[in-house]
C-alpha cells in the first residue's frame, strides 16, 4: 500500500474499479467508517478474519494502492442520519475511524458521531469507536480507563463530549458501543501524526526531525496494525460493550529512544533534531494554523504520557508488535 491522506472524508481515487461497489452478503458486513491509515488498517484486520467489509467514506474511493476486490466501497455523509443508515444496512458491527483535522473538530465531530448511532442503532449493530486520549487532559501518573475528562482547551472537551454523546447512547438502550483509545501512532498509511511518514521519510537522510516538547520523557507510542486488531477484537466481544478500553501498544519508551530506532533501522546518516518548545511552538502559530491548533496539545510532549492497557490485556490478552519490527514494517511502506 502506499500513502493514504488522514483526513478521511478526503481520500480520492478515481481508477477504482467499478466491481468495488457491487454488494456484499448483508448478513456479515463489518461496516468500517473512514479510510485513512486506520480504518484501512483495521479493514485488512477484518479481511484476514474472514469478515466481509464495507469502507464508507464522503468520496466512495480508495487512495492509490489500497483496492482490494473483495472490500465493498461506499460513499455517505456520516453526518447526515439518513446516509449513514443506509450506509449500516445489514452490518454485525460499525467502526468508526473518521478522522478530521483539528480545525473541523467542533463542527463536525459531535454530528458525525450522532450520524452513526443513529445508523448503528437501525441496523442493530454494534459500535465500536477508535478514540484517542485527549479526553483525559494532562495526567499526573499513568492514563487508564477510570479516570475523569478533565478537558484543557476546544480539542479535548470535544473529544470528552463525543465519548460522553456515545456511552450515553448505550446507556440508554439506543445503540450497543465500546470505546477503544490508542495511544499516539505510527505505522503504514499513517500520513499526519508526531511520528508520521515524514519522520520516516527524514531518517537516515541527515535532514532533522521535527518532534515536539520534551523527546526525553517517556511517551507511548502503538503500532497502528495493533490499534487495527484490537477495534477488532472489541468488535467480536459481547465483555466489551458499554465500557471504555486502552488498546495494548509496544513497551514505552521515549520519542527520542523511539526516533533513533527509526534511525537505526533506516541506516545512513545519524538522525538529527528540530525540536519546538512552548515558546517556539507559539511564535510559530502567529503564521501557521497548524502550530495554532497544536499549542492546546503541547502538554502531551511536556511531560511523561505511559498509557496503561492492564484492562484489555486482563480481559482478552495482548498480542503486540515489538517497535522494531513495526519501525522495519513501516519504512518499508516508506520506500515502496
Amino acid at each position: 500500500m502506499k500513502k493514504a491522506n488522514e483526513n478521511t472524508n478526503e481520500n480520492t481515487n478515481e481508477n477504482t474499479p467499478a466491481h468495488a461497489k457491487n454488494p456484499v452478503d448483508q448478513a456479515e458486513v463489518h461496516a468500517v467508517f473512514g479510510t485513512g491509515g486506520l480504518g484501512l488498517s483495521l479493514a485488512e484486520v477484518l479481511s484476514r478474519q474472514g469478515k466481509k467489509v464495507r469502507l464508507i467514506n464522503r468520496s466512495g474511493q480508495l487512495p492509490s494502492g489500497c483496492f482490494n476486490p473483495e472490500w465493498e466501497i461506499v460513499n455517505a455523509d456520516a453526518s447526515n442520519p439518513k446516509a449513514a443508515a443506509e450506509a449500516c444496512k445489514g452490518a454485525a458491527v460499525v467502526y468508526h475511524c473518521m478522522g478530521l483535522p483539528y480545525s473541523e473538530w467542533k463542527e463536525h465531530m459531535p454530528g458525525m458521531m450522532a450520524g452513526l448511532i443513529e445508523g448503528a442503532a437501525q441496523a442493530d449493530a454494534k459500535l465500536i469507536y477508535g478514540d484517542n486520549l485527549y479526553a483525559y487532559g494532562p495526567v499526573s501518573g499513568k492514563l487508564h480507563e477510570e479516570l475523569p475528562y478533565r478537558p484543557v482547551g476546544e480539542k479535548t472537551e470535544v473529544r470528552a463530549n463525543v465519548a460522553k454523546q456515545l456511552m450515553e447512547a448505550h446507556s440508554s438502550g439506543k445503540v450497543r458501543a465500546a470505546i477503544g483509545r490508542g495511544a499516539d501512532f505510527y505505522g503504514p498509511l499513517v500520513a499526519m501524526a508526531s511520528l508520521g511518514a515524514d519522520v520516516f521519510r527524514h531518517a537516515g537522510t541527515g535532514k532533522p526531525v521535527p518532534l515536539l516538547g520534551s523527546p526525553d520523557h517517556l511517551h507511548t507510542y502503538i503500532y497502528i496494525k495493533d490499534f487495527a486488531r484490537g477495534l477488532a477484537i472489541l468488535g467480536e466481544q459481547e465483555a466489551a460493550i458499554g465500557q471504555v478500553w486502552h488498546i495494548p501498544s509496544a513497551e514505552t519508551v521515549t520519542t527520542r529512544q523511539l526516533v533513533e530506532l527509526i534511525g537505526e533501522e533506516a541506516g545512513g546518516s545519524p538522525m538529527r533534531y528540530r525540536v519546538a518548545g512552548r515558546g517556539m511552538v507559539r511564535f510559530l502559530s502567529l503564521f501557521s494554523s497548524m502550530m495554532k491548533e497544536l499549542k492546546e496539545m503541547l502538554y502531551l510532549f511536556e511531560q511523561p504520557f505511559i498509557v496503561d492497557h492492564s484492562k484489555f490485556e486482563h480481559a482478552f490478552g495482548a498480542v503486540v508488535t515489538p517497535h522494531r519490527e513495526a519501525v522495519r514494517e513501516t519504512l518499508r511502506w516508506i520506500r515502496a
